[in-house]
């Protein structure tokens, strides 16, 4: 599929503004429910609903990192997750907790909204199939939708969709069977050996928490005790080296808007066999060639999900340029931490227009009118560095300037343009650099965010131990 040309250039920022305004208006003024989900992240929606004349209540799971809504600004309903011992649990237990809130949280949210006027956002990670409380959902998405994340699937969406891809083998949680796989897609003797996904049997999972790096005998028995009481199946994959990466698009009714690849500082620490999930960054720039080839797979895997699965939104593709080019690994059916990063051009646009078109809204735009913020997206370069530390804790929350050497990040009281953000969570800690001024246009992000993670170790006790970036093979 060609790019036809745009009706409306979304790059153009009064053509922009006159977009939200049109998917806003029929909400703007409303009274507005946000999450379940950490304080912190609500704070520019907080300010945006404000400024359309909402009143706001915030379920708020934790304070998180970095500035919160001001005091007056929203009504904050805290609410307590149960100990979480890594990021899938605690995002699943959201999902569970929004359909079945506390007597009190529901009480709250009855004061607020009385007359049942309220649009509830609840994020990215809970299930819209039934109502919460009979107010209109705007954001989460369908079982089906989330389902398409199940790692074991993607294979599927890679062949239906014409992608190259990795060879893989599916198996039953037996250690024989994972012994035989592993054997069999390692290569040779001394090589990186395999990577062992866990399946979506108990819901979602992300993070790399389901994921597990298997070279020798005690990785095997160690990935196996972690998986056999929580999957029933898992997939085997050679471990794939270069850049890890993602490309993403929003499908629309017309066709698939496709965006720029998108740096994922997933680190590793070859000592202990484990992946460290980090940050992203839009400032790395891949060959020319492989971009475009990124680009094309990305829009025939927003086709096949139209047509197949009835698909409408945005999602990302994940994987790792390799030697002989892309090879994806996981499918996200949603605004991914990647197209975030993207979509901060255009403010708060592309999460809108994904809620819509989840939602079943016309959102007056067709698939070139929203790939018209490529151009945007390239002049406009971001990114962040993140360590998200679990079972540790920086003693509720801290921010200072840091500055970066190309190996140590050292803390300092003169603005650097890095800001070194942290704070706690219910599964332990989070931290992040942003912005990251260190960076310029064609650098990688997976050197900084190791940094990250040494000095968190130097300074705050943290064990995320010897990690390094991917190599750079193309």
């Amino acid at each position: 599929m060609t790019t036809s040309r745009a009706a409306h250039d979304l790059a153009d920022p009064p053509t922009r503004d006159a977009a939200v305004e049109r998917l806003v208006a029929r909400h703007a003024g409303r009274p507005v429910v946000l999450g379940p989900g950490v304080l912190a992240g609500f704070t520019d929606a907080v300010a945006r609903h404000r400024a359309r004349g909402s009143r706001v209540l915030v379920l708020s799971t934790t304070r998180g990192a970095g500035p919160v809504p001001d005091a007056d600004a929203c009504e904050v309903v805290e609410l307590a997750l149960a100990p979480a011992d890594s990021v899938t649990d605690e995002l699943r237990q959201l999902d569970a907790l929004a359909h079945d809130l506390p007597e009190e949280v529901v009480a709250a949210i009855e004061a607020f909204d009385p007359g049942h006027e309220a649009v509830w956002y609840p994020g990215n990670f809970v299930t819209t199939d039934e109502p919460l409380l009979g107010r209109e959902l705007l954001g989460g998405r369908p079982r089906a939708f989330l389902a398409l994340e199940d790692k074991l699937l993607a294979d599927e969406v890679w062949a239906a969709a014409g992608v190259p891809h990795a060879p893989y083998r599916i198996v039953p949680a037996r250690l024989e069977d994972l012994t035989a796989a592993s054997d069999a897609l390692a290569g040779q003797p001394g090589g990186l050996g395999t990577v062992w996904s866990g399946d979506a049997r108990d819901g979602f999972n992300g993070a790399g928490n389901y994921v597990r790096w298997v070279v020798d005998e005690a990785d095997r028995a160690e990935a196996f005790a972690f998986f056999v009481p929580r999957c029933d199946r898992v997939r085997v994959m050679p471990f794939l080296d270069g850049v890890p990466c993602s490309i993403h698009g929003i499908v629309l009714p017309d066709g698939t808007a496709v965006f720029r690849p998108v740096e994922i500082a997933s680190l590793r620490d070859p000592g202990r066999r484990r992946f460290l999930f980090g940050g992203l960054s839009s400032w790395w720039d891949p060959p020319a060639a492989d971009r475009e080839e990124m680009r094309g797979h990305a829009r025939r895997v927003g086709e096949h999900l139209r047509e197949r699965h009835g698909y409408r939104g945005a999602f990302g593709i994940d994987g790792v340029l390799t030697a002989d080019g892309f090879r994806p690994t996981e499918l996200n059916t949603r605004v991914s931490a990647g197209l975030t990063q993207l979509g901060k051009v255009a403010g708060e646009l592309v999460q809108l227009v994904h809620d819509h078109l989840v939602a079943g809204h016309d959102t007056g735009l067709g698939y070139a009118d929203v790939e018209s913020l490529l151009p945007l997206m390239d002049a406009q370069r971001s990114g962040r560095a993140v360590a998200v530390g679990e079972g540790g804790s920086v003693g509720g929350s801290d921010e200072y300037a840091v500055a970066w050497d190309g190996r140590h990040l050292t803390r300092v009281e003169e603005p650097t343009g890095n800001r070194l953000v942290l704070g706690d969570t219910p599964s332990g800690f989070f931290a992040k650099i942003e912005p990251c001024a260190a960076l310029g246009p064609g650098d990688r992000l997976g050197p900084l965010n190791a940094g990250l993670m040494r000095h968190l170790d130097a300074t705050h006790g943290s064990s995320f131990g010897d990690a390094e970036a991917a190599p750079d093979l193309r």
